[in-house]
Parts: structure tokens; C-alpha cells; sequence
């Protein structure tokens, strides 16, 4: 057994691999979305006629985006669950020491969060001089059209696209992740209620459910909503969120009944606030929509 007093460090491991996924996850990204601009690119030019050349092509961009976030998202979790399952072998926690347990697990986040900071602010430097420098030189100067292949400036444009919102979106959305569920796992350190069972394991379900949820949701985009002109590609993105919500929200709501206590107790220090399943599943809704 693992004592907390002693192992203060295991903070740094969790940290060290949050950083380490979230400059996979970055990496990833790059790799996924310059290859799915080129199966992209050939669709385009290749339908027979411009419809399903369009819809081909909306499909090949949507599919290379829903790889990505797929991945990070289910890759997050896990790497989560299996630094959960390993310190609760380690700590062998207590009522007590389960919320010190959960804040060195925090670590995970703050790694995440902090390689994420680096990967957008470099990225969104190198996105904004290249972008600004080719309009201005392209389109006011010399009357071109957005990223024309006349003007050379278009490739450091392309390519800071690429390390900002790519690379750095990649990590960034692995970051927000790691860290939104490790504070909810910090803060159900401090209830007893949840650290019954496999109670605490709650925020990580819910994320769960939302990955089915979009792997549903994603299909409607692919396979029901056919893309065949340049309006319906905002209707069809527009409509992915709204059917993602009207599926999680009984989802959140089955998941808080279930897996929830009906009566919760958080205690910080001398303080305590009692709530209720339902107003968690509430603040869950709430923050959906």
C-alpha cells in the first residue's frame, strides 16, 4: 500500500501523462486532417457530377474531423480510467483520502492543459501573421481570391491553419476534457456518498455516453442528411447539434437517476452543502443546452 504522505510525486507522474497524450493528441490531428485534405480534395474533383462530387466530399471532411475527435476523446478517457484504477491499487484510499487521491489524478489535466497552451498560442501566432499577411498582400494589394494558388503566401497560411487550429485544437480539446472531469473528480472526493462503490466514476460515464451519442448523430450526417449543394452543409452541421442534444439530454438523465445517489453530502473543511441527484442532473442539462 501507498501511503499519501510519502508519494507526493505521483502528481508529477499523472502530469507528465496528461502532457504526453495531449502532444499525441496534437499529433494526431496533423496527421489525420493532411491526409484527409487530400481524399478530400480528389473527391471534389472527381464526382461525376457537382452534387455528388459535393456530397463525397462533405463526407471524406466530416468522417476525417469525427476521427479525430473520436480518438482524442475515447483516448482521454481511458488513459483517465486506467490512472484511476492503477492509484486505487496503489493508495488503497480511504473516506478520507480519497479527494487527495483525486487531486494528485489532477495533475493529468494540468499536463494536458499546459502542452495545450503552447500548441494554440504558437499555432494561433503563426495562423494570425500568415493569414493577415496573405490577405493583405493577396487580396488588397493584388485583387486575389481567397487562398488562390497564385499567391505563395497561401501555403504559410495553410500550414499555421494546420499547427493552430489542428494541432492546437487537437490538444485543446483533450486538455478541456481532462481537466473539466478531474475537477468533477475532485470535488466527488469530498462527498462520502460518492465514493461508494464505483459512484465517483460518474463524469467519466456521462463522457462515455456522449461518445455513443455522437457516433449516432454522426451517422445522420453521413448516411440520412444527403449534403447535395453548398447550403445544405450548414443545415446538416446545424442539425448534428441539435440532435446531439436531444439525445444526451435523456441520457444525463438515466445516467443521474442511476448511477447517483438521491441524497449527497460535499463537505469542504467545516462546511458542508447537501444536494440532490436531480440538481446535478439539472446543472448537467442545463449546461447542454
Amino acid at each position: 500500500m501507498v501511503t499519501t504522505d510519502n508519494y507526493r510525486f505521483y502528481t508529477v507522474i499523472a502530469y507528465l501523462i496528461g502532457a504526453i497524450t495531449s502532444t499525441v493528441s496534437g499529433y494526431i490531428g496533423m496527421y489525420i486532417a493532411t491526409r484527409a485534405n487530400v481524399r478530400v480534395t480528389y473527391q471534389a474533383a472527381t464526382g461525376r457530377d457537382e452534387k455528388e462530387a459535393l456530397r463525397n466530399a462533405f463526407n471524406v471532411a466530416f468522417q476525417g474531423g469525427c476521427v479525430m475527435g473520436f480518438f482524442l476523446v475515447s483516448l482521454a478517457l481511458a488513459i483517465l480510467t486506467f490512472i484511476i484504477m492503477v492509484y486505487i491499487s496503489l493508495f488503497e484510499p480511504t473516506q478520507d483520502t480519497y479527494i487527495v487521491m483525486f487531486e494528485y489524478i489532477a495533475g493529468y489535466g494540468l499536463g494536458g492543459s499546459t502542452v495545450a497552451l503552447f500548441c494554440r498560442v504558437g499555432g494561433g501566432i503563426y495562423t494570425k501573421a500568415a493569414d493577415v499577411g496573405a490577405d493583405l498582400v493577396g487580396k488588397l494589394e493584388l485583387g486575389l481570391d481567397e487562398d488562390s494558388p497564385k499567391n505563395p503566401a497561401t501555403i504559410a497560411d495553410n500550414v499555421g491553419d494546420n499547427v493552430g487550429d489542428i494541432a492546437g485544437m487537437g490538444s485543446d480539446l483533450f486538455g478541456s476534457l481532462a481537466e473539466s472531469t478531474c475537477a468533477a473528480l475532485v470535488i466527488g472526493g469530498s462527498s462520502a456518498e460518492l465514493k461508494t462503490g464505483s459512484t465517483f466514476m460518474y463524469p467519466l460515464i456521462l463522457s462515455a455516453a456522449g461518445i455513443l451519442v455522437c457516433i449516432i448523430t454522426a451517422f445522420f450526417a453521413t448516411h440520412i442528411m444527403k449534403v447535395s449543394e453548398k447550403k445544405d452543409i450548414e443545415r446538416t452541421l446545424k442539425y448534428q447539434l441539435i440532435i446531439s442534444t436531444i439525445l444526451l439530454t435523456p441520457s444525463i438523465v438515466l445516467i443521474s437517476l442511476y448511477c447517483l445517489p438521491e441524497n449527497i453530502t460535499f463537505v469542504n473543511g467545516n462546511t458542508s452543502l447537501e444536494s440532490k441527484n436531480w440538481m446535478i442532473m439539472v446543472s448537467g442539462l442545463l449546461g447542454l443546452w
